[in-house]
């Protein structure tokens, strides 16, 4: 064997020619995010105990907060779980346009959440309850508006899938990020319900 014929054969590989991805490595990664942005609510709701009874003369919670509103946001996220379940039952029959029904009206859901939301935080600011208020209203504003762009993002994540489902179909790679999407989803609904029921629930009636 001459030299050219050794240096050829040990040449070092600088990448691996076979997939080297490791199987749920993607829902291992998601989940250590989920936890991560638990760390972050969990802040906020902190920050909010300790700064929800500051209205520094300023307006109380049972002042600005309208629960039937409210509950009939609550109503609009919890309901967007519902239909993003009945999505993800369509996802495991391989009902491509079944899928995409449910996860347009779970989108609809979501939206209407956004705007109800939009539409409380413009009329308290009109009322001159801005996040500069108090720090009551500071905390306030930062925890539900942080929850708020949560489902922003969340709400953009879905027509993107549902681009790429219309398009590609409901393939390994789509069925993984519409789980991952799926779990992103119902912890929002989770943090809500501790949103609807610390803030608006114990401000109003505590």
């Amino acid at each position: 064997m001459s030299a050219t014929q050794v240096q050829e054969t040990e040449k070092p590989q600088f990448y691996l020619t076979e997939e080297h991805h490791p199987e749920n490595s993607t829902m291992l990664g998601f989940w250590i995010y989920l936890m991560s942005d638990c760390l972050i609510f969990a802040v906020l709701f902190a920050t909010h105990g300790v700064l929800g009874r500051s209205y520094a003369a300023g307006p109380s919670p049972a002042d600005l907060f309208d629960l039937g509103l409210v509950a009939f946001n609550t109503a609009m996220l919890l309901l967007s779980s519902i239909t993003y379940g009945f999505a993800m039952l369509q996802m495991e029959r391989g009902a491509k346009m079944e899928t995409l029904v449910w996860l347009a009206v779970t989108g609809l859901f979501g939206a209407t959440f956004l705007g109800v939301e939009l539409y409380e935080f413009h009329h308290l600011i009109l009322e001159g309850a801005g996040p500069t208020r108090s720090a009551f209203l500071s905390s306030f504003f930062t925890l539900v508006g942080t929850h708020g762009l949560h489902v922003t993002f969340g709400t953009i994540w879905l027509i993107t899938l549902m681009m790429q489902v219309g398009k590609h179909g409901l393939t390994p790679e789509n069925r993984r990020r519409l789980m991952c999407l799926s779990m992103f989803w119902h912890f929002l609904d989770v943090i809500w319900i501790g949103v609807f029921s610390f803030v608006y629930l114990l401000g109003v009636l505590g």
